[in-house]
């Protein structure tokens, strides 16, 4: 799936997101602080991050994200983790529940939340989880810390009033933990001085409490609260394996034997009861531990080496690993080969389908994927993923005003998916749609922080519509909001 590849980091990009967020706290004044449930951050007297100004620095925070830290984009990956975030959710005390995801290609076990609703999670927690319910573990301990605002109050700790340092302390901060690198460090150096460390790290206190919530809203969510403390056991060996390079998950949720038992004691406090992986999991796992070979070849030789095992478990996803690693290795027939067969026993399951059809289409069986894709498609309709193979295969079929239906009904549903715009500007490309390039083109650059291309775009669609025309209304209208959000950027 092209989607699948990552696309690489920009330091000239993240320079620009760096002066963009640290004029965030002057373009938004934080607003007066509002009654919650929650912990208040700072007291009574209102809180260095509260209401709108919470939004905006999420929003910077995301275009941050999206310059400077390599992402998996797949569907399949991306819709599997949309699920058990949202399964998870009702069980998070969050006033705002809406949140927005980040999947970052890094094969090193991370997550993290942070002011806004951003949720960000490394396809390595996948590599490293081998259950879905230690999975889900991290996520839930990582909304735990989002519902009890840790990292606000973090902040507040260190007394830092002006919103100006706030601001790009925040990015700099989420880019040193998402990118590995001194860039983020030297984000932070440059507003403030403080210990990046202790900024980085969250107290024992607050791990503690996280532990703690986290533990209900897995019980709450019908997920079992013991696979945190299997997750923490996974982490501890890692950490004895590499010394003193500690996974990056653990150089920021510093992790004890007193914790680990800790926890171990609390999970089995709540009801024992059998509860199953989704099957799913095991599925987008495989799909990532494809990704994260060094080869294909090494790829399709490890889930032979799978399957030929006498005690070999989840069987049907060590088949589609191996499928996926035929795929990727341009033996897209095996692949096919095998995904057939697994659909005449899981018929209806929608990644053995999406995959089939990402085989035809290599195969130049466009009419075969189509036909495949539409059925899924009635039989699911709306979903992500059959949706944007469909129009990949139209684009393959040089369909492009087709491909440009399927992409347009993807943005409406997932409007902060950067990638769908680039992929409806190729399509309208394909169909010389010159206005839909334009306009497609200009939601990607306001995605990315570039509101001056983002403009110049609006306006060359503008300039080729007719006067009056409901079409140019739109783009008008459009045009006039990016225009006010620069200027307020500039104000600022």
């Amino acid at each position: 799936m092209n989607s699948f590849r990552p696309r690489l980091s920009n330091l000239p990009a993240l320079a620009r997101t760096c002066t963009l967020v640290l004029g965030l706290g002057l373009a938004f004044a934080p607003p007066q602080a509002q009654e919650s449930r929650l912990p208040s951050i700072g007291g009574t007297g209102g809180g260095l991050i509260a209401g709108q100004q919470e939004s905006a620095i999420g929003r910077q925070v995301m275009i941050s994200i999206r310059q400077s830290a390599p992402r998996i984009t797949d569907p399949l990956v991306y819709d599997y983790l949309s699920s058990i975030i949202y399964k998870l959710v009702p069980s998070v005390p969050l006033d705002d529940k809406n949140l927005t995801l980040a999947l970052i290609d890094s094969p090193e076990i991370n997550a993290f939340a942070v002011p806004g609703g951003i949720v960000g999670v490394n396809g390595g927690l996948f590599l490293n989880a081998s259950t879905e319910q230690q999975f889900a573990s991290v996520l839930a301990h990582e909304l735990a810390h989002l519902s009890q605002r840790h990292f606000a109050r973090r902040l507040e700790q260190q007394e830092t009033s002006a919103p100006l340092t706030l601001a790009g302390m925040i990015t700099g901060i989420v880019l040193s933990a998402v990118t590995q690198s001194d860039i983020g460090i030297a984000a932070i150096a440059g507003t403030q001085a403080l210990s990046v460390q202790n900024m980085l790290s969250y107290s024992r206190s607050y791990e503690q409490e996280a532990d703690r919530v986290g533990l209900d809203i897995l019980a709450s969510a019908g997920m079992d609260p013991r696979g945190m403390p299997e997750m923490f056991e996974i982490m501890m060996r890692q950490s004895r394996l590499q010394g003193s390079n500690l996974p990056e998950y653990l150089s920021t949720h510093p992790l004890t034997q007193s914790r680990v038992s800790d926890t171990r004691n609390r999970a089995e406090q709540y009801p024992h009861s059998q509860i199953s992986d989704a099957r799913e999991y095991h599925l987008v796992r495989s799909r990532l531990q494809v990704h994260y070979a060094q080869t294909p070849e090494i790829a399709v030789k490890t889930f032979q080496a799978y399957l030929n095992r006498p005690d070999a478990r989840q069987e049907d996803a060590i088949r589609y690993g191996l499928a996926v690693a035929y795929l990727e290795n341009r033996q897209p027939q095996k692949a096919a080969d095998i995904l057939n067969d697994l659909l005449t026993s899981n018929p209806g399951r929608i990644t053995f389908q999406v995959t089939l059809a990402e085989s035809l289409i290599s195969l130049n069986r466009i009419p075969q994927a189509r036909e495949l894709l539409k059925d899924a498609l009635t039989r699911n309709p709306g979903n992500y993923p059959i949706t944007f193979m469909l129009a990949q295969a139209e684009l393959a079929g040089g369909q492009g005003a087709t491909a440009a239906k399927y992409l347009q009904e993807l943005t409406r549903d997932l409007p902060d998916q950067e990638q769908l715009w680039l992929q409806l500007a190729e399509a309208e490309g394909m169909a010389r749609n010159i206005v839909g390039v334009h306009r497609a083109r200009a939601e990607y650059e306001a995605l990315m922080g570039d509101l001056e291309a983002a403009q110049r775009q609006l306006r060359q669609a503008q300039e080729k519509l007719p006067a009056g025309s409901p079409q140019r209304q739109i783009v008008s209208e459009r045009l006039a909001e990016i225009t006010s959000q620069l200027h307020a950027h500039k104000k600022g």
